[in-house]
C-alpha cells in the first residue's frame, strides 16, 4: 500500500515562537514496521511553516496514498488541527484509509467516530503492531483496496476501535509491546538537516523507555503506556552514536517520562553510550528522587552528556502534592537540583498552577520555594484536567474558561480558580518567571558560567523565552477568547473515564506446569526488503 503519514501542524506556543523542529518519533516508530512489510511510506511533517491545510491537500493528492495516518504527540489540542486535515481530504481522495491515533483519541474513540465521520479507523495505545495488522487486513494482498471499511472483517485486530453500521465499537485492547527492540524508527523518512534543537544543533527525539510508576493522578501519559519498560541498553546507545556518525544528530532529547527508573538498565546505558565516544548532549525529563538515587553515578550522566534534565515538581504546597499524589518532598527536590549543579548539568523546574483553591499569598509563597530551589531554568504550566485520568473527578465541578479545545495544552489557562481572577493568575506566572530567569544567579550562569556549554544552554533558554514571553500576553489579552460564564469541566468534556486509563492490556506469562496457549496475534514476518534492521 501506498502511506501517507502526516504530522499536522499544531496550534501550541512551543510549536510556534523556536526557529527548531523536531521529527515526530512517534510516526516515525509506526512507520518503520510499515516500510518492512513492504509498504511505500512518506512522512510529511506539516509542522514547518506551519503548512497551510491547501498545501497539505496538494501533497497528499500528489501522493495518491492509499491510507492516510493522522497523530500527533500533543493530541488533546492538536485534534481540532488533524480533524480539519481529515475533513479536507477525504472529498479528495475519497477511496483512501483514514487512519487516526495518539493519546487523546485513544480515549475519545467514541465520540470521534460520532463526530468525524470521515475517519475510518482509529488506533488506541502503542501503534507499532497494531498498525501492521491493520494495514494488512485493509489490504488484503491488493484485493481489499476497492472495498469499503466497513466491509472488511476487522474484529480479530486488538487496539483499534471503528463503526459497525451506524455503531462505534472497539476491539480488545492490544497487549503491551513487551520487547522494545522489536520494532525500528523510520529514520530514512526524514532529512536530518530540518531538524534541530537546543539553539541550532541538530536534533531528534528518542525513547528509551515507555510508562512510569508513579501514581500522579493528573498525567495523561501514565495510563496510556500502562508499565515501564526499556529498550536494550547496549542497542539503544548503538543507534544513538550510528545516528551520530551517519547523521550528524549533535542532541538526542528524549521523550521518555522518566527514563532513570532502573538504576541498573539507566547506567548499563551510560556506560554503553560513553564506550561509543560520541560528542552528543542529552536532554529529558526525570524525577528528582531518581537524581538523588544516582548521586554516586551522576559523573556518568555528565559524561555520557547529558546537559540537562527536567524536574517535574508541580508545586510546593503539601496539601497540593497530596491532591495530586505527586509524592517525592520538597528536601528531595532541592537536593537534587544541587547534585546536578555539582556535576554540571542544569536543571528545570516545572511549576503547575490553577488549582481550585490557591490564592495571591500561594502563588507569593510558591514564587519564594522556588527561589529557595535555586534551578538553572523555570517552566511554568497550568493544571488541564484530561478525562481519563484520576484528577478528571477531582475537577469535574470546575468552571471551565477555555472553550477552544487547541488551547488545552498545558501552556492556557483553561480552568477558572475561585479566588484569583485569570488575569491575575497570568500576572503571577510572569512575575514568577522574570525573578527566576532574571536574578542575579540566573544571570551570571546565563552570560558568565565558566563552562561554555553551559552558558550558550542558558543562553539559549533565555533568547526563546524573550519571545515566548510577550507572544503569551499579548495573546491572553488580544486573542485568547475566553468565558466568564462557561460550562462545568464534566459537562465539557463528557464522563470520566479512569475506569478505561489503561490503555494497553498486559499479557503475562504462562504459570510453570501449565500448557501455554495458542498465541492470538500473528508472528512478526521477516522485513519485506530482506534488508537488516537498525538497531532501533
Amino acid at each position: 500500500m501506498r502511506i501517507l503519514i502526516i504530522n499536522p501542524p499544531h496550534p501550541a506556543i512551543g510549536s510556534r515562537i523556536p526557529d527548531d523542529h523536531l521529527p515526530p518519533l512517534g510516526l516515525l516508530s509506526i512507520a518503520g514496521p510499515l516500510i518492512d512489510d513492504g509498504h511505500t511510506v512518506r512522512l510529511l511533517d506539516a509542522e514547518f511553516g506551519p503548512m497551510p491545510l491547501a498545501d497539505i491537500v496538494r501533497d497528499a493528492l500528489a501522493f495518491a496514498p492509499d491510507a492516510v495516518l493522522i497523530g500527533h504527540s500533543g493530541s488533546t489540542s492538536g485534534h481540532p488541527s488533524a480533524t480539519a486535515i481529515f475533513r479536507a481530504l477525504r472529498p479528495v481522495l475519497p477511496a483512501a484509509r483514514m487512519i487516526y491515533g495518539g493519546v487523546f483519541p485513544t480515549y475519545h474513540w467514541r465520540e470521534i467516530l460520532a463526530e468525524v465521520p470521515e475517519i475510518d479507523v482509529i488506533v488506541r495505545g502503542e501503534g507499532e503492531e497494531t498498525a501492521r495488522q491493520l494495514m494488512a487486513a485493509l489490504d488484503g494482498g491488493g484485493a481489499l483496496r476497492d472495498i469499503a471499511v466497513a466491509d472488511i472483517e476487522l474484529g480479530h485486530i486488538p487496539g483499534i476501535a471503528y463503526r459497525r453500521g451506524f455503531k462505534a465499537i472497539a476491539n480488545l485492547a492490544a497487549p503491551v509491546i513487551q520487547d522494545l527492540d522489536a520494532y525500528r524508527v523510520g529514520w530514512e523518512l526524514i532529512d536530518f538537516k530540518r531538524y534541530s534543537y537546543w539553539g541550532g544543533k541538530r536534533a531528534v527525539v528518542v525513547q528509551f523507555s515507555r510508562g512510569c510508576p508513579h501514581l500522579c493522578n493528573y498525567c495523561g501519559q501514565r495510563g496510556f503506556w500502562t508499565r515501564w519498560r526499556h529498550r536494550d541498553p547496549k542497542r539503544f546507545a548503538a543507534e544513538l552514536a550510528r545516528l551520530h556518525r551517519e547523521h550528524g544528530v549533535e542532541l538526542f532529547n528524549f521523550a521518555d517520562e522518566n527514563p532513570t527508573v532502573s538504576r541498573i538498565a539507566w547506567k548499563a546505558f551510560l556506560e554503553a553510550l560513553i564506550a561509543e565516544n560520541v560528542p552528543v548532549l542529552l536532554v529529558g525529563s526525570t524525577r528528582a528522587d531518581d537524581i538523588v538515587r544516582d548521586a554516586d553515578l551522576l559523573h556518568l550522566y555528565k559524561k555520557a552528556g547529558v546537559i540537562r534534565f527536567l524536574l517535574g515538581m508541580e508545586n510546593t504546597d503539601p496539601a497540593t502534592l497530596k491532591l495530586i499524589q505527586k509524592g517525592g518532598g520538597t528536601a528531595t527536590d532541592r537536593q537534587a537540583i544541587r547534585e546536578l549543579r555539582k556535576n554540571g548539568i542544569l536543571s528545570m523546574a516545572t511549576w503547575v498552577v490553577g488549582f481550585e483553591e490557591e490564592r495571591d499569598r500561594d502563588y507569593w509563597r510558591g514564587m519564594r520555594h522556588l527561589l529557595t530551589y535555586d534551578p538553572d531554568q523555570i517552566q511554568l504550566l497550568y493544571v488541564t484536567p484530561h478525562r481519563w485520568t484520576p484528577y478528571f473527578r477531582l475537577a469535574a465541578a470546575r468552571r471551565v474558561i477555555q472553550l477552544d479545545r487547541s488551547r488545552w495544552d498545558y501552556k492556557h489557562q483553561v480552568l477558572a480558580t475561585r479566588h484569583v481572577p485569570p488575569w491575575r493568575v497570568l500576572l503571577w506566572v510572569k512575575l514568577t518567571e522574570v525573578v527566576l530567569q532574571a536574578r542575579p544567579k540566573a544571570l551570571w550562569r546565563t552570560y558568565l558560567h565558566p563552562d561554555a556549554v553551559l552558558r550558550q544552554s542558558m543562553r539559549w533558554y533565555s533568547q526563546m523565552g524573550r519571545r515566548v514571553w510577550p507572544y503569551e500576553i499579548k495573546n491572553f489579552f488580544l486573542r485568547d477568547r475566553r468565558t466568564a460564564a462557561g460550562p462545568s469541566v464534566a459537562a465539557f468534556r463528557g464522563a470520566p473515564q479512569d475506569a478505561e486509563e489503561e490503555a494497553l492490556r498486559v499479557v503475562r506469562p504462562p504459570r510453570a506446569g501449565r500448557r501455554t496457549p495458542a498465541a492470538p496475534l500473528p508472528e512478526r514476518p521477516p522485513a519485506a526488503s530482506g534488508r537488516a534492521r537498525s538497531s532501533g
